[in-house]
């Protein structure tokens, strides 16, 4: 990839106004005084093709791809990654020249990455995982919980079919089982990780029972408005350590900034602060 004098980069979605990624890469590049801008752009289905087209020729050198559009941007790229294909979505794109397209999947990268900060010398390979929600974020940390070397991932979900999905994309180290089995599994598990936008700001509280849960087991949120769930203090009050949302988001980003930008950047509390300013 050639890198322009003063290289641009942006996230794509519909809507794209909430997003905190200008937010996040707008600070690395301040921070570490490089080239560049970071914009959020509002895209439609209808017009995604034609943006990518004509986003290279403009400056673009790369793209963050959000809701709606993870799954479909595979169609539109020439290069995917291993990942991306198992997945089934991407989120970062990289325009390589000659209308190339190169499509990777940075969220497990973000998923594992983020309880490794929180709790260095963590691995899935403890035992056991329990992944509530079955959707395109469950799709992407399933897939690194494997890679990782988790020996079995429990996969619960309100609907029982995307569940059993995920085991027949997956293979034999994934486990299904009904959403009402909930209070006995998370007994058995080294991990409990929450994919559902269910303890959401606006969105039905995570109602389950947890009085069977015991520290070592690691519990972990991906939603981080509100940062500390209600999921997140119940285990904390357990004894169990907990992992918010927040920095699942910020080193996601990390691969794509550093193809971009050409800098490696640095995940810390500086970032968190400037990300969670209102």
């Amino acid at each position: 990839m050639i890198r322009p004098e003063i290289p641009l980069a942006g996230v794509i979605g519909d809507p794209i106004a909430h997003s905190l990624s200008p937010r996040l890469h707008g600070h690395w590049l301040q921070r570490y005084g490089l080239k560049g801008h970071y914009v959020p752009l509002h895209v439609s289905h209808q017009n995604l093709a034609d943006v990518l087209r004509v986003l290279p020729d403009m400056g673009f050198v790369g793209v963050n791809i959000t809701i709606p559009h993870k799954e479909f941007v595979l169609s539109l790229a020439t290069q995917i990654s291993d990942r991306a294909a198992l997945i089934g979505a991407a989120n970062t794109l990289t325009f390589l020249g000659n209308g190339q397209i190169q499509a990777d999947n940075t969220d497990g990268i973000g998923f594992l990455s983020n309880i490794r900060q929180n709790l260095p010398g963590w691995t899935a390979a403890s035992g056991p995982a329990l992944v509530l929600g079955a959707g395109g974020a469950a799709k992407a940390i399933v897939s690194a919980l494997i890679n990782d070397g988790a020996p079995k991932v429990i996969v619960v979900n309100r609907t029982r079919m995307r569940a059993d999905a995920l085991r027949e994309q997956f293979g034999a180290r994934v486990e299904t089982q009904d959403w009402t089995r909930i209070p006995d599994l998370v007994g058995d598990v080294a991990l409990i990780v929450n994919t559902t936008s269910l303890g959401m700001d606006g969105q039905s509280p995570l109602s389950i029972d947890l009085s069977r849960l015991t520290p070592p087991t690691v519990v972990t949120d991906i939603v981080y408005k509100p940062l500390e769930t209600e999921l997140l203090t119940a285990a904390r009050q357990m004894g169990c350590e907990a992992v918010d949302g927040l920095g699942m988001l910020l080193h996601q980003a990390v691969p794509g900034f550093e193809r971009w930008f050409g800098y490696t950047p640095m995940v810390d509390d500086e970032l968190r602060a400037t990300v969670l300013a209102q």
